[in-house]
Formats: C-alpha cells, structure tokens, sequence
C-alpha cells in the first residue's frame, strides 16, 4: 500500500464533499488530527 497516493485520496474526497478534517473525523468517529495523519500518509491506524 502506498501512504502517499491513499492520503491524497482522502483529502481529495473529503474537500470534494466540503469537509474539514474535523468535520470528518465526526463522521468516522476520529480525531482531526487522525485524519491528518492519514492525509500526509504518518499513519492509516
């Protein structure tokens, strides 16, 4: 699995939809701050 490309990919939906990283971290019952870990591909736990 590339971090990376999966990262992007999230950010790229979550922005397409309108969501801030809080917003979406709501919605999948994370923190922000997960959300940016996967988006600059630190971490996918």
């Amino acid at each position: 699995m590339d971090q990376r490309k999966i990262g992007i990919f999230i950010a790229t939906c979550r922005k397409e939809k309108g969501l801030t990283q809080e917003q979406l971290g709501e919605l999948l019952g994370v923190t922000n701050k997960s959300i940016s870990k996967w988006e600059n591909g630190v971490s996918l736990r």
